[in-house]
């Protein structure tokens, strides 16, 4: 059963609960250089808005524009950005295909594992490029979920991956993102791309319980199971599988978990 463009993860608690936890430390370190004092900062697919937060900190009294599909995610961020007193950013309900800004209106455009959801990443990323100023950068960093690596070798957790590409594809996304970004950006129009790769590592027992207790939950209660159960890419029993092995690996010393990622930065 084929599926148009749609978000794999939805926004359930177990998603926004490992999408709190980025910043640009663990997320957006090669954004570093470039968030000084001063710039405007848009955000693509700024979800429930930690790296955002963290940016609008770093680069006052310049400003940031959150934007997401979702407009209660971009409730929960305003809440967060109110509570932490961060008074420079504001979020907005937006479609990365259709930036509602004037041309070279940002010195950065960021998007953090947006281009992996959408179907046509080359399109979006034209319409990062328009909104830049020239001179200014677009940056987005991408998982390669395909390349990542996990001890122990769990059998459900294969289960998983063949699961996550098969629905992430129906659902017109590119799991594999990561390893795409540089090829996109050039035929996005961009002449000079600087092109590297990051590693997120689970191997403590808190990031073990973070990441796989989070994952046993989503295997069977988020949008990942209703989806995947609706096109066929997993049945329930092997769901169950999933969340299961994801619960066996939380709870073994030796478990360690890997996952790269592709990094652009693309200069108008």
């Amino acid at each position: 059963m084929a599926i148009s463009e749609r978000y794999t993860l939805g926004h359930h608690e177990s998603v926004l609960r490992t999408h709190s936890w980025r910043t640009v430390d663990n997320s957006a370190a090669y954004l570093v250089p470039y968030l000084v004092p001063g710039v405007r900062v848009l955000d693509v697919g700024s979800g429930p808005g930690t790296i955002t937060l963290d940016i609008a900190e770093r680069i006052a009294p310049g400003s940031v524009i959150g934007m997401d599909a979702s407009a209660d995610v971009c409730i929960q961020a305003s809440t967060l950005a109110r509570d932490s007193s961060v008074m420079n950013v504001d979020f907005v309900v937006g479609d990365a295909y259709s930036l509602d800004f004037p041309d070279d209106s940002f010195d950065i455009v960021h998007a953090h594992q947006v281009l992996q959801h959408v179907g046509d990443p080359v399109a979006v990323l034209r319409e990062m490029r328009r909104v830049v100023k020239p001179g200014g950068i677009v940056a987005a960093r991408d998982v390669v979920y395909g390349a990542a690596s996990w001890y122990p070798l769990l059998p459900g957790l294969d289960t998983w991956m063949r699961v996550y590409q098969a629905l992430a594809r129906s659902n017109a996304g590119e799991p594999n993102a990561g390893r795409s970004l540089k090829a996109w950006a050039m035929e996005a129009g961009f002449t000079e791309v600087e092109s590297a790769a990051s590693i997120w590592c689970f191997s403590t027992d808190a990031d073990r319980d973070w990441w796989g207790s989070a994952w046993a939950d989503r295997a069977v209660e988020s949008s990942f199971a209703t989806q995947s159960i609706e096109t066929g890419a997993a049945t329930g029993a092997e769901l169950e599988e999933i969340s299961a092995a994801w619960r066996e690996w939380v709870a073994d010393d030796r478990g360690w978990y890997a996952m790269p990622h592709g990094e652009i930065l693309a200069r108008k």
